[in-house]
């Protein structure tokens, strides 16, 4: 269908400025945003340090299975859930798994010779190829229908900030990591406009008010509702990020590792503020891809909140008898397993803009890691767990494969976002058949 007006022309006609562009391009009765019909989103979740399998993957296979304690979390969405058991990266070469299982988790390709140094391996660089978060923003993006201001938005929590192969899972090529963005602060700036910094953000609605008044009559009544929703988010984003009836984001923790930001025990905080900030990108159809990045492989938190004051790696390379350890593994992932049930909760309890339903109706959130199990170090068995029906597989199932190689799953997760041309990804030796077939 063709566009009878341009975004300049309507924002100049309405006499709107250019900061009211985040909040009204994509109200569906302005026919600016995409045609497509439905919007198929997809979330990548990522923690370190792999599972606990006794306490993670469910005994039974099928759709009457029952969920084990890392996974309880998910009980209110287990219509909605699907456990893939089995699942392995068969991509070997330089590094250790830690590094491999970061850098080839979603590129399924091998990294670059480098000078990385990682346990007892060759060192290694960054990953030969792109992640299957951008294969897929590059194919919507390259489509007017489905191409959205942002393409992809990455997530982090507590990521350190520097730059190496256990730090980065998305590559938009091969050699070119991305970084996520874990400051609330940084994601908020680039979704609704700049800041001078923290101690001094204004309002961004004082700029716009006007503006979104003037649009009203514009849209009709369903978007005056979402623009109105849209409008009271941010202004309630602001006055969280504002308040200071607390420590804030940035009190020094001490003791932590080189590189790590000093907000060990906002974790949860910062979590929660991703997640919301997130949500809201979905529904204002600023990107259909996101990531959601929780440490990095080697991950060193300290959940204190949760009674675990030990780093999650070191936790992880005790032993299965020492059994404190063990329970202490089982809570931290299961709080993992609790931040994709509060996304998957957001989700569900936001309307679909323009269409019916929820936004997890069409939105897979895929919560994975790059272990198998912490320390064995295994690639095999790498958690692959899927809440939502955005990729049309069939949900309510626990399925155990017997060490297929992970480059199919990225491929049916392709196929899923209607990236159905892409017949193999990242090396084609471990792409076998092609997508798995009983996922749909």
């Amino acid at each position: 269908m063709a566009r009878t007006r341009t975004r300049r022309a309507f924002l100049r006609d309405l006499g709107l400025s250019a900061a009211a562009l985040p909040f009204v391009l994509n109200l569906p009765s302005l026919g600016f945003a995409g045609t497509a019909g439905r919007k198929k989103r997809l979330v990548v979740m990522f923690s370190p340090n792999g599972v606990i399998p006794k306490a993670f993957w469910p005994d039974e296979e099928g759709a009457d299975f029952k969920l084990k304690q890392s996974l309880s979390p998910l009980e209110p969405f287990k219509d909605r859930t699907l456990i893939l058991n089995g699942v392995c990266d068969k991509v070997r070469g330089d590094g250790d798994n830690h590094m491999r299982g970061m850098g080839c988790l979603l590129t399924g390709i091998e990294l670059f010779p480098g000078n990385i140094q990682g346990g007892s391996d060759t060192p290694a660089g960054w990953a030969s190829g792109l992640s299957i978060d951008q294969e897929i923003k590059k194919k919507y993006q390259a489509d007017e229908a489905t191409r959205t201001r942002f393409g992809s938005l990455e997530f982090g929590v507590m990521v350190p900030e520097r730059a190496d192969t256990w730090t980065r899972m998305v590559y938009d090529g091969p050699n070119k990591p991305i970084a996520p963005i874990d400051d609330p602060y940084q994601m908020f700036s680039k979704l609704y406009g700049r800041m001078k910094d923290q101690e001094s953000l204004k309002s961004i609605l004082d700029d716009v008010k006007g503006d979104l008044k003037k649009i009203e009559s514009a849209v009709s009544v369903e978007d005056r509702r979402i623009l109105e929703e849209h409008a009271t988010f941010v202004r309630e984003m602001e006055r969280e990020l504002t308040s200071d009836d607390g420590a804030g984001l940035d009190h020094p923790v001490p003791e932590l590792e080189p590189g790590i930001k000093t907000v060990n025990d906002e974790i949860p905080k910062i979590s929660k503020t991703q997640i919301d900030l997130m949500v809201q990108s979905f529904a204002a159809d600023f990107s259909r891809i996101a990531t959601l990045q929780y440490t990095n492989s080697v991950g060193m938190a300290k959940m204190n909140w949760i009674g675990v004051p030990e780093g999650h790696h070191e936790l992880s390379h005790n032993p299965d008898s020492d059994e404190a350890s063990v329970e202490k593994l089982i809570k931290i992932n299961t709080w993992f397993c609790e931040q994709m049930a509060y996304l998957a909760r957001r989700l569900a309890e936001t309307p679909e803009p323009g269409g019916p339903g929820s936004l997890l109706d069409n939105t897979t959130i895929i919560w994975t890691n790059e272990l198998g199990k912490g320390n064995s170090h295994t690639l095999d068995d790498i958690p692959f767990v899927l809440v939502g029906n955005g990729l049309d597989f069939k949900m309510r199932r626990s399925l155990k494969y017997k060490k297929v190689p992970h480059n199919r799953l990225l491929l049916s997760i392709a196929h899923g976002m209607g990236h159905t041309e892409l017949k193999r990804f990242g090396n084609p030796d471990h792409c076998g058949d092609g997508p798995l077939s009983d996922l749909t």
